[in-house]
């Protein structure tokens, strides 16, 4: 199994995260039993995982979605990314709806089967330091802030 399984991935940014609205587009891309593991917990399922979607993307409001970049192991079928959200807080982590700018950076690792469907996601995103800059806490208390800049 050699495969373009980065062009795989960034199509599916494209077609899912940068296009809005477009949350169905996931079935072109993801199984059925797709597992996406966020936050300490898995989202089952593909419809489960568009339901997530439509979720997390009502709390940022004028979401942009920027892929930083992609590779992939040798045999095609893991990939890992990095990405940058920015957007407008619109209830993020459960703050008030403030509509301030936010932005933070994450990494996802795809599993890819034979056929060319994203199986498995596991995804990392700066929420202690999104957490934080929502909270209000200015950079001299923060320990992190040093490795943000």
């Amino acid at each position: 199994m050699n495969q373009d399984s980065v062009r795989l991935v960034e199509n599916f940014w494209k077609a899912v995260w940068q296009t809005p609205d477009n949350v169905d587009a996931v079935d072109n891309f993801v199984a059925h039993d797709f597992v996406l593991t966020t936050g300490g917990r898995d989202i089952v399922g593909r419809d489960a995982f568009k339901q997530w979607i439509r979720d997390f993307s009502a709390q940022i409001a004028h979401l942009e979605f920027e892929v930083v970049n992609t590779f992939q192991s040798a045999d095609g079928r893991l990939v890992s990314a990095r990405f940058c959200i920015r957007g407008l807080n619109n209830g993020l982590m459960g703050f008030p709806a403030d509509q301030r700018r936010i932005e933070f950076t994450g990494n996802a690792i795809w599993h890819v089967d034979a056929e060319g469907r994203l199986v498995r996601n596991w995804v990392e995103r700066s929420a202690f330091e999104l957490f934080r800059d929502l909270k209000g806490v200015s950079d001299v208390d923060d320990p992190f802030a040093v490795a943000r800049k």
